[in-house]
């Protein structure tokens, strides 16, 4: 057991669980399952995701909650209550009301929830629905580039903590957009990411893929190659291609072939023709142009569509004011997901910190 403060600053047991998760029946599942709610992380002025721009982030994230809080719950992560007055405020300035938004007492370096939150594994119980638990991955800020990241680091247990469920530690770092899932065994990665010396020490490719599967509780591993322009993530794979089903992948596409985006995108897109799923069927293919570039301050921001992101009933898509390509983005999911929603939602603004609605959340699924 660890004693670990809750966000209300009351000392909490937390239950660390021996083995890993595929040993004991857990695994992550798709995105697309039904959520309780959604955590993210509201950024500090003080942090260095949006210098000198600041002021241009808090709408966006408001029309972000907005289109989440309609759905599910919204719990976000603020250090403490003047902030989360400051928060309120803001939320309401910009039209998002704050019924269905929970705040908790956890504070954070950045707003990138979807690497530094809760990975959150279910194992069906018998008579008693489906339990849950967290894996708290290491975090170090993508390669120890931006410091100080250990608040970051804290957020797993912390939510654990909140939530009263136990953690599984793996000892080692990973992030959440480095890895997509097609709730069926297979896992979607890359090898500029989860290979590069800076994660692991440059952990071997069969080390990594061991992790994966015992911490995640997957199958089966696809690796794709390098990330676009610039990502200072080393290569995510939530910006390059993601499932939208057990055995259906969009990925982005670059049709200028002076782009820099262009070879390595046409590269993964080559990969992924030659993947199988975890029963060694092929995969079907959908490509989704990328945006025209999007630059501020003289640099190339990593502006993509598949940075979405699945709630219940819908699906919120990055757009970045490209009349023709937003649209043709969207309409493409929407075709592939007939029954769901496509909202797309302006995040221009919020690529200058270098992430857009994905890197933003992290799904809580429903048990």
């Amino acid at each position: 057991m660890l004693n670990t403060p809750g966000s209300k600053g009351r000392r909490r047991k937390i239950r660390i669980l021996e083995g890993t998760p595929a040993e004991l029946g857990y695994r992550f599942p798709a995105e697309w399952v039904p959520h309780q709610g959604t955590w993210l992380s509201w950024p500090r002025p003080e942090g260095i995701s949006f210098p000198d721009k600041y002021h241009a982030v808090p709408p966006v994230l408001a029309r972000i909650v907005h289109a989440i809080a309609a759905r599910e719950r919204v719990h976000i992560n603020i250090p403490n209550g003047n902030y989360e007055r400051i928060v309120r405020q803001q939320l309401r300035e910009h039209g998002c009301p704050t019924r269905n938004v929970v705040f908790h007492r956890i504070p954070t370096n950045e707003c990138w929830c979807r690497d530094h939150g809760p990975a959150f594994v279910l194992r069906p119980s018998r008579g008693r629905g489906t339990r849950a638990a967290i894996v708290d991955w290491g975090f170090n800020a993508w390669g120890g580039k931006y410091p100080p990241w250990e608040a970051d680091d804290q957020v797993p247990t912390a939510v654990a903590a909140d939530l009263g469920l136990p953690v599984f530690y793996p000892g080692i770092v990973m992030e959440g957009g480095a890895v997509d899932f097609n709730g069926a065994g297979t896992v979607l990665t890359t090898t500029s990411c989860l290979l590069h010396k800076n994660r692991n020490g440059g952990l071997p490719r069969h080390e990594v893929e061991r992790y994966l599967k015992a911490y995640y509780g997957q199958q089966h591993v696809v690796w794709l190659g390098d990330g676009i322009a610039g990502d200072d993530t080393d290569g995510h794979v939530d910006d390059l291609a993601r499932f939208v089903g057990p055995r259906l992948i969009v990925t982005a596409v670059e049709p200028d072939p002076r782009d820099a985006n262009f070879k390595v995108l046409r590269e993964n897109r080559r990969r992924l023709a030659r993947a199988r799923d975890q029963d060694g069927r092929p995969f079907e293919i959908v490509e989704i142009p990328m945006p025209s570039p999007v630059f501020h301050a003289g640099e190339r921001l990593p502006a993509t569509y598949v940075n979405f992101y699945f709630v219940n009933g819908a699906l919120l898509v990055p757009t970045y004011r490209d009349r023709k390509r937003d649209r043709r983005a969207l309409e493409t999911l929407q075709r592939l997901l007939p029954d769901r929603a496509v909202v797309g939602i302006d995040c221009t603004e919020i690529a200058w910190g270098l992430g857009a609605i994905h890197c933003l959340t992290q799904q809580q699924p429903a048990f």
